[in-house]
């Protein structure tokens, strides 16, 4: 399917050191179980694959997806959601980080199937670049498919939410059919570099995470 605007909700968590295992497991099952909640596209959560940026050590990933920033909007004031922060992720991390943005024209199944690799990368822009600079990038993000066959669907925007995004304002999201296919796209050293160059002057930092979409067991829609 294609659908023409679509909302991206990445949350990035770190967990505690020496938290308890069945802490976490109560976390990521909450945070999955909101998969019933009515404004919900997509969701899934679990344990980052691989961080690729030494300055942040987060530890687990959320993505989910959404018709409109309103439906995001309810989702985030919704009780089962402000009881599932309150009771199972914030006594238990040390670090959160969101970024949201509006994805047109995403192609593909606005469900990533299950064993999906995903590769999310958060770009922090140098002060005072203007709309210019920064469309060139995302257009550079946008091109990356004509060059790396192995990505199924690329979600690309300027985040519009930026209290708990740590400075970052642009992020991407690219979809593998499996890790196979990602760990393909690092094997081409020189290509990876040459998109880098087209870049990198405009960059500040960025933060690169590989995260593969576990199963999400069945909720009821009454929890």
């Amino acid at each position: 399917m294609t659908s023409s605007q679509t909302i991206e909700h990445i949350v990035l968590f770190k967990v505690k050191e020496d938290t308890d295992p069945s802490k976490i497991t109560a976390m990521v099952n909450g945070l999955n179980s909101l998969t019933s909640l009515d404004q919900v596209l997509h969701l899934s959560v679990g344990p980052i694959l691989r961080n690729r940026s030494s300055s942040f050590t987060f530890t687990h990933l959320l993505h989910s997806r959404y018709n409109s920033k309103q439906d995001l909007e309810s989702y985030s004031a919704h009780p089962n959601h402000l009881s599932v922060v309150k009771g199972s992720v914030l006594p238990i991390v040390d670090d959160i980080m969101a970024v949201d943005w509006i994805a047109h024209d995403l192609v593909g199944d606005l469900v990533p199937p299950q064993g999906s690799a995903i590769r999310v990368s958060f770009l922090k822009l140098k002060e005072n670049v203007g709309d210019q600079v920064k469309d060139e990038v995302i257009g550079v993000i946008k091109g990356i498919p004509d060059n790396f066959k192995g990505i199924s669907q690329l979600s690309v925007g300027e985040n519009f939410s930026p209290a708990r995004a740590k400075g970052f304002s642009i992020a991407s999201l690219a979809v593998f059919p499996g890790t196979r296919e990602l760990e393909a796209v690092d094997s081409n050293p020189e290509l990876v570099n040459y998109q880098k160059d087209k870049v990198r002057d405009h960059l500040e930092n960025v933060l690169v995470l590989d995260y593969v979409v576990p199963a999400v067991p069945a909720y009821s829609a009454s929890l």
